[in-house]
């Protein structure tokens, strides 16, 4: 009975103050289709950057003196590496028919002698490709055959991951900051219609209600008011990236596309939940002082 009573008041509350929900909810709607659509392009920059992650190869070319039979065992070694997912070995066939294929020219017709060296494409895992994760598994290859040549682009490595790193603050920082805004305008708002019935509480508090009771239609209100900004947030995200872009954008589409997935029920909770952390500050602020 008690819980019908509340839901049943966080409804009305909302109905006797119309305007003041109403300019909570739209104001909630921006802010959280701004955050979804930042969502949503900050999370395919990071599956951009995982298959980056993903391509990064180490190249590993083997002495001249070293046997066929020891090559074939180095590269099983390497295969039980931390980090390492294939080992792929190139023969010195196998690196002419490369050179052929890429640049159009037989080096052996050329030179009369095959001078390319017995080498291995190493796959990284992904979580391993990092500036401080590579070199302690070079290390760990180096330890296998002292002679052998490691090289890997150290640059593009240190660019990437420094490029990552500031765009995960930046979108945290972003995240934080519209999602403050939007529960101090909840807060506001509640706290308005609080006001606004400042003798129904003292009379709620006469008769001996306990605070709970009081501050939970209000939570309620705010959590209702978050559900329609963020389910009207993630219908506007779904209008823009499942039937505005595939018609205009689609290279686009096909790079945000598999975002959007997880963005619509986070901008729902997160809506929900941003309306009921404002509300509920706001109603323990103001019992509080009273």
């Amino acid at each position: 009975m008690h819980l019908f009573f509340l839901i049943k008041e966080g409804f009305s509350g909302i109905w006797r103050a119309k305007l003041p929900a109403a300019v909570t909810v739209v104001v909630g709607f921006f802010a959280l289709v701004f955050l979804g659509l930042f969502a949503t392009v900050s999370l395919s920059f990071m599956d951009i950057i995982e298959e980056v992650r993903g391509r990064v190869e180490l190249e590993i070319f083997f002495p001249d003196e070293t046997e066929a039979e020891d090559v074939q065992v180095l590269v099983g070694d390497m295969e039980g590496i931390r980090g390492v997912r294939k080992v792929t070995y190139i023969s010195r066939d196998s690196a002419a028919a490369i050179f052929r294929r890429e640049f159009g020219r037989d080096i052996v017709g050329i030179l009369g002698v095959n001078p390319l060296p017995r080498s291995a494409r190493i796959t990284v895992q992904p979580a391993y490709v990092a500036p401080d994760s590579l070199p302690p598994m070079v290390d760990s290859m180096k330890a296998l055959d002292p002679a052998l040549d490691i090289r890997y682009n150290k640059v593009f490595l240190r660019r990437l991951e420094d490029n990552a790193r500031l765009f995960s603050v930046l979108t945290a920082g972003t995240g934080i900051l519209i999602a403050v805004a939007t529960i101090v305008l909840v807060g506001y708002t509640i706290r308005l219609a609080i006001y606004s019935r400042q003798q129904k509480i003292k009379t709620m508090r006469l008769v001996g209600a306990a605070n709970w009771f009081i501050s939970a239609p209000y939570v309620i209100e705010g959590g209702i008011q978050g559900l329609f900004a963020g389910g009207f947030a993630a219908l506007a995200i779904y209008l823009l990236t499942e039937q505005l872009l595939p018609r205009y954008e689609p290279g686009v589409y096909e790079v945000l596309h598999p975002s959007t997935y997880l963005v619509y029920p986070v901008l729902v909770g997160l809506g929900f939940f941003l309306g009921v952390f404002g509300s509920t500050v706001s109603v323990r602020k103001y019992l509080r002082k009273a």
